[in-house]
């Protein structure tokens, strides 16, 4: 059985279509695709996968459940937890680890929000 190949008739709407158009096209297509997966996981995260996320990232359960806390206490859940530590570490140039122990203390909240606020001006 042979399969009847039909490429060129799949493929006409694109014909026309140059390099830097076909580039733009893909993106835009993968970028459908992606969307509503990030917002699935922005929608659908708790505080406990967000609590084994951190305890994955090497924090203890308790250590986890503080940084968790302040992360619902401040509205940033949906950012995700193991996220925010690390760009925390990443902006101040920090260890992941000390950056979680001042999150949980409740230190760097107001310029961690500030960063994802300019982050979502800026995308």
């Amino acid at each position: 059985m042979q399969r009847e190949d039909d490429y060129e008739i799949r493929r006409k709407h694109l014909s026309d279509l140059d390099d830097k158009e076909l580039s733009q096209r893909f993106w835009s297509l993968a970028q459908q695709v992606v969307e509503p997966l990030l917002d699935l996981a922005k929608k659908n995260t708790s505080p406990s996968i967000e609590r084994s996320v951190l305890m994955r990232m090497g924090f203890t359960s308790l250590e986890a459940k503080g940084i968790v806390e302040r992360c619902v206490e401040h509205q940033l859940l949906g950012k995700g937890a193991g996220h925010i530590v690390w760009r925390l570490a990443q902006c101040k140039q920090m260890e992941i680890p000390q950056a979680g122990y001042a999150l949980a203390e409740g230190k760097y909240w107001e310029e961690i929000k500030q960063y994802f606020r300019e982050e979502k001006l800026s995308g």
